[in-house]
């Protein structure tokens, strides 16, 4: 009997907190080092926006959390599934800083974010494992591996995988990098199917994790001003590398996920990339199509980046909801399409997914 993990629900939350580039012009933007950047900040917006795309994100309001993003989305989940949560066998919850509140500086991670949304949502099966995983931006997808694997073993027959962060909490202000980062959270419900007559689900996957010399492109640092003599760490990034690193890996990792499938290139319809910065995505994108031999199709990729921001695990989670809802113009899918979701991000990690809708 052949079993499919098929996505019969799904949610997401943005933050109602709008932050505009025009709102960074009165930051004092440094050099590691500490020393001035030596131009005017209208420039470095402009240039942030023309590389990464993005002229607004969202953060979340102080007395919400990580976990309360995850919660909402997974109501929104729940409800588009149509099932009882009380039939969950899973609860997994990709994050990477846990619950930081507005006024702390440090992550509250004890009891797990997915044990937090459990109990939210009011859940007294036993059964009901809840528990998070770290896998920096490709979490969410990760997540859904996890619950494919799960599926297809027999071990589960309904799973919600959530994506949710708030790395506004996590910025260092002095940091022209700390433009790129947002809050957000979105999250499915992954069903088993045995239903002959049903065609969609995961059809294959691939993942990596390389860590010789890419372990640290993204990391835990200090901030640039040197008279901040806290304790307190914010995420920092080597932007360079991790655009190189994501060029030469991610395609691949497309192609191994899209090969294994047996599906034909030319019948994929959308690719849900991690929200990352539009230029690099194009450029994954288009690499990926030229491993096969063509240009890049018109509307294939749907862009959530311009308006949203990165929220790491939460990118491709949003971004399928937004377009399953019909909230990004110019962009759909439709029952039976082939489209594939992929990520990178901290560890350093990559992971693909080719999934019919």
């Amino acid at each position: 009997m052949k079993i499919q993990s098929v996505i019969t629900g799904v949610g997401s939350y943005i933050p109602t907190i709008v932050k505009k580039n025009s709102d960074f012009l009165n930051n004092q933007f440094l050099n590691e080092d500490g020393s001035p950047l030596g131009y005017q900040n209208e420039v470095v917006i402009e240039k942030f926006k023309a590389i990464t795309g993005i002229e607004e994100r969202r953060y979340a309001k102080p007395e919400l959390t990580s976990s309360d993003l995850g919660y909402f989305a997974a109501q929104k989940a729940i409800e588009d599934a149509g099932i009882n949560p009380e039939e969950l066998d899973y609860i997994i919850l990709a994050h990477n800083f846990g619950d930081v509140k507005s006024t702390a500086i440090q992550s509250d991670i004890l009891p797990s974010l997915a044990s937090r949304v459990k109990h939210k949502l009011g859940i007294k099966n036993p059964n009901c494992v809840a528990y998070d995983i770290l896998f920096g931006c490709p979490g969410w997808i990760q997540g859904v591996i996890q619950a494919e694997a799960y599926i297809k073993s027999g071990m589960a027959k309904k799973c919600l995988v959530i994506g949710t962060e708030t790395l506004s909490r996590v910025l260092d202000d002095h940091d022209r990098d700390s433009m790129i980062y947002s809050d957000g959270a979105g999250a499915t419900v992954i069903e088993a199917s045995t239903n002959k007559n049903e065609t969609s689900g995961i059809l294959s996957y691939a993942a990596q994790t390389n860590t010789l010399d890419e372990c640290y492109y993204l990391f835990f640092g200090k901030s640039f001003d040197k008279n901040n003599n806290t304790n307190q760490r914010y995420i920092k990034m080597y932007g360079r590398k991790i655009y190189e690193y994501a060029l030469n890996n991610v395609p691949l990792a497309m192609k191994e996920a899209l090969d294994k499938s047996g599906v034909n290139i030319l019948d994929v319809k959308k690719i849900f990339i991690h929200q990352a910065n539009e230029k690099m995505d194009e450029a994954i994108v288009k690499r990926f199509y030229r491993l096969y031999k063509m240009q890049l199709p018109k509307d294939i990729m749907p862009m959530s980046i311009h308006n949203l921001g990165n929220s790491s695990v939460a990118t491709v989670p949003t971004l399928f909801d937004l377009v399953k809802r019909g909230q990004i113009e110019n962009q759909e899918i439709n029952k039976g399409d082939i489209v594939i979701l992929a990520s990178v991000g901290a560890g350093m990690n990559i992971n693909a997914i080719v999934y019919k809708y």
